[in-house]
């Protein structure tokens, strides 16, 4: 039998230890991976001072992005609930909004009874009960435009006297007509304000001349940016019509300060609202065209609207411009190696944007690839940010060489490089 011998044991095992890490050591320190940079997060240099929106202090007031295109091209609409505005000013509660309400109503009966933008619609015939309306509100020195019964009107044409005309008589008809009574056109209402995330805004009449029809300025800019974009409305109000039925002219309530690039969507005035203004603008920037939605409620006076819409229009044209989103060169990211090499990631192609830059650009986002080593311009990762819009990306790229620190580092640097190459094996 043979006898245990513990000095031949422990020989035995550090021989085999020795072998073991000669075979791990050798292929790991001199055939192995290298162990990856580290990264750190970095923010470029701020470019231009941003030009916010000139917004007055009085009621509530706000604006939104429309779109950009070619100059004389309409913009294609975004979706103006799912940006921030531009600016906000004033009161952030929901206030009395006068007609703006009724371009509420339009969308919502053009919901319930679509048309196609020249197209006259169907016809209604004139009711006892809409003549009534027209009475009433001509007694109370409300906006109306006149109907007598009997008479055969087109959807258009009702369309027509209720937005350009600001004709409350038509309001009702128009409600009644599209949805059998008004609770249930109220109800429609809600129903279309939450499903356009206009939840802020509260319609309890088709007229805008109860108090209790309010929205606050953001819901009612959005709302702005929502009619434009309809096919309907926006043909009539960039063709107004110059007679309807029995060749009644209709005077075009809408229209204000057109010079300076305004296209009025609704303008309207109650002692409980003061002056309402919904309204698109548009400002040029090289080969495009700049297009953004505003409201403006509780103006006190319309020399107050002149001077507000004035200077919004002026910080306009200082604010909107190419605006650099990712510019060439920016550095996102900086590298170190355990080696000691350096280098940045930075924006391999630039991305611009005409936009209105109102505050600093924020929230890019860096996703990275992880390396050891690379050539001077290797791609690293992309940055992407949403700045103003729809989200752009560029890749980033190695501002200069980060190379292979030789045998000499990896055979004195034992631990990371095998660290390195157990991970690598999983």
């Amino acid at each position: 039998m043979s006898r245990f011998r513990p000095g031949r044991f422990i020989g035995v095992t550090a021989g085999t230890l020795v072998i073991l890490a000669v075979g791990v050591y050798g292929p790991a320190t001199l055939l192995g991976p290298l162990p990856t940079v580290s990264a750190t997060l970095s923010t470029p240099a701020a470019g231009s001072a941003p030009t916010p929106p000139v917004l007055p202090a009085a009621g509530a007031s706000a604006v939104t992005t429309i779109g950009t295109s070619a100059i004389g091209v309409e913009p294609a609409a975004i979706d103006s609930t799912a940006v921030d505005p531009i600016g906000v000013s004033g009161s952030a509660d929901a206030l009395p909004m006068a007609s703006a309400a009724k371009i509420v109503t339009a969308l919502v009966v053009l919901d319930a009874k679509p048309l196609t933008a020249k197209e006259p619609g169907p016809k209604l015939t004139i009711s006892a009960a809409d003549y009534q309306d027209y009475i009433d509100y001509s007694a109370s020195f409300a906006r109306t435009v006149v109907v007598f019964p009997g008479e055969s009107w087109t959807e258009r044409e009702l369309l027509e006297s209720l937005i350009l005309g600001s004709s409350n008589n038509h309001a009702d008809t128009l409600a009644r007509w599209a949805y059998g009574s008004a609770p249930k056109f109220l109800d429609a209402a809600s129903a279309w304000l939450a499903t356009n995330g206009l939840g802020s805004t509260t319609m309890a009449d088709a007229t805008g001349l109860s108090t209790a029809t309010a929205g606050t300025a953001t819901d009612l800019a959005r709302l702005a940016a929502i009619a434009s974009s309809n096919p309907v409305i926006a043909d009539i109000i960039a063709a107004p019509a110059s007679s309807l039925a029995g060749r009644r002219g209709v005077d075009n309530t809408t229209a204000y300060l057109p010079k300076l690039g305004i296209t009025g969507i609704s303008r309207s005035y109650t002692d409980a609202a003061g002056v309402c203004f919904l309204f698109t603008a548009q400002v040029d920037a090289g080969d495009s065209t700049f297009t953004f939605a505003g409201a403006f409620i509780g103006e006190p006076d319309y020399d107050s609207l002149t001077a507000d819409l004035t200077a919004l229009m002026t910080s306009a044209q200082a604010g909107v411009g190419e605006l650099p989103l990712l510019a060439q060169g920016d550095a996102y990211v900086r590298f170190e190696s355990p080696w000691g090499d350096t280098a940045s990631g930075v924006v391999r192609v630039a991305k611009t944007r005409v936009a209105w830059q109102a505050a600093p650009s924020e929230g890019a986002t860096v996703k990275l690839v992880p390396f050891s080593t690379g050539r001077t311009g290797t791609v690293v990762g992309r940055v992407s940010t949403d700045v103003a819009g729809p989200t752009v990306s560029s890749p980033l790229v190695l501002d200069r060489a980060i190379s292979n620190p030789g045998l000499g580092w990896r055979l004195l640097h034992p631990v990371p490089v095998i660290r390195a190459f157990i991970e690598s094996r999983g």
